[in-house]
């Protein structure tokens, strides 16, 4: 099983934070719509290209997917018969079994996986809600970053607070059963009863999952030029420490399990008193985002589309993060990609980082014995402060480990 990943890099605007790949749109309609058809076309073949080339360059090979991502950039930005098509295309080559109901105007798969797209409140209209009846999407992740007109504006996002809460409503109306908000704290100047009042207004939309990180200042982006300039100032410890307790103890209040270090999951079974970081093997969601956790739990997954990156039998590849060149590279039958061998110190440094993001921590038993005592005496240093703790053969970090985790991961890497 793997996971298929679409890259759609379209933006009608940049957001001032974003470091991923991406491109805005040509002034001129007719270009707009030239540059979407030959970019589907290309992700269209590039699929099977993959398939054709047996995964020469990682991944692709006909096998069945566990997870279907469509990230971006702003994937809702694609027509509907774009929309159509990417799906039309991933069941030919992929065989997924899409069955389509004319009569009701429905989509499903033979096989239920979970199927995401990425969305822009502002991009969630009427129309395009009802729309997803026609698609095999069962679970919408979307960007509100902020209940703040004013922080919205500031970091160039297009929707307003009020459009969150009516894309929520259009989504539930269309039968979208998994909601997905994203949530940023820790803007210059922001106090800790604005965050809590963003927490308490994304809490009443009753959502299935929250994604929630402090805002990064990335070098290259015009965030990190601001701050660089003395524009803005970055947060101080001690308020994004209280920021962060305040999120996970008020979503752990509200019933939903913390899985990752940023991701929270709303369990169907409410627990009263649900303690963070409790007994991780006891409860689970069943709203846990299946395709990132397949990137944390060493899933090959494949990769389509300009800057995507793919994973599988030891080998890691990614497509040049340039839409026109890879636009042409494809409609010259290319895979634009690069690829390296992970080796076996690699490999171990790559669990270290995913792995021990998540709530069960590295599982031990998946270690050879050489990798395993080296992890765990460079680990016991660390269990003695308080940082990371073993429990039935998984290590994994403690409360006060999570705050510091950039510097436990960097302890036990091997280098």
């Amino acid at each position: 099983m793997s996971g298929l990943y679409i890259h759609i890099p379209f933006c009608a605007s940049r957001c001032i934070y974003c470091g991923f790949y991406s491109t805005v749109p040509a002034k001129k309609k007719d270009e707009r719509l030239s540059v979407e058809e030959r970019y589907v076309n290309a992700i269209c073949y590039e699929m099977e290209l993959r398939a054709e080339k047996n995964s020469d360059c990682s991944g692709g090979k006909k096998s069945d997917l566990s997870t279907i991502y469509l990230g971006g950039g702003t994937p809702s930005q694609l027509s509907f018969e774009s929309l159509q098509k990417i799906f039309q295309t991933i069941d030919k080559v992929y065989h997924i079994g899409l069955e389509w109901d004319t009569e009701n105007n429905t989509c499903t798969t033979a096989t239920p996986i979970e199927i995401t797209m990425e969305c822009n409140p502002d991009d969630i209209t009427e129309e395009f809600a009802q729309n997803l009846h026609s698609l095999p999407i069962n679970r919408i992740s979307m960007g509100a970053q902020t209940f703040s007109d004013e922080r919205l504006r500031f970091l160039h996002r297009r929707h307003t607070a009020d459009e969150v809460e009516t894309a929520v409503k259009r989504l539930r109306n269309a039968n979208i059963e998994n909601i997905s908000v994203d949530l940023m704290f820790g803007f210059p100047n922001e106090t800790l009863e604005e965050w809590k009042e963003d927490i308490e207004r994304l809490l009443a939309l009753d959502i299935e999952h929250i994604s929630a990180y402090s805002l990064m200042y990335e070098e290259g982006t015009p965030l990190y030029r601001l701050l660089q300039a003395g524009k803005v100032k970055d947060m101080d410890d001690e308020l994004y420490r209280q920021m962060y307790d305040t999120l996970i103890e008020r979503l752990a209040e509200a019933g939903y399990e913390q899985y990752e270090i940023s991701n929270f999951a709303k369990l169907k079974v409410q627990c009263s008193n649900l303690k963070p970081q409790s007994s991780m093997f006891k409860v689970q969601s069943p709203y846990r985002s299946q395709h990132n956790s397949s990137y944390w739990h060493n899933v090959p997954y494949i990769g389509i589309g300009a800057s995507a990156h793919s994973y599988s039998n030891g080998k890691r590849s990614w497509n040049i993060a340039d839409t026109k060149a890879y636009i042409a590279a494809i409609e010259e039958d290319r895979l634009p990609c690069e690829e390296e061998i992970i080796d076996a110190d690699t490999h171990y440094n790559d669990m270290i980082m995913t792995a021990l993001r998540t709530c069960e921590g590295i599982n031990l038993s998946t270690l050879s014995a050489e990798y395993q005592t080296y992890l765990m005496r460079l680990a016991k240093p660390l269990q003695q402060q308080g940082l990371l703790i073993e429990d039935n053969g998984w290590l994994h970090l403690t409360r006060n480990g999570i705050y510091v985790s950039d510097s436990v991961m960097s302890d036990l890497m091997k280098v």
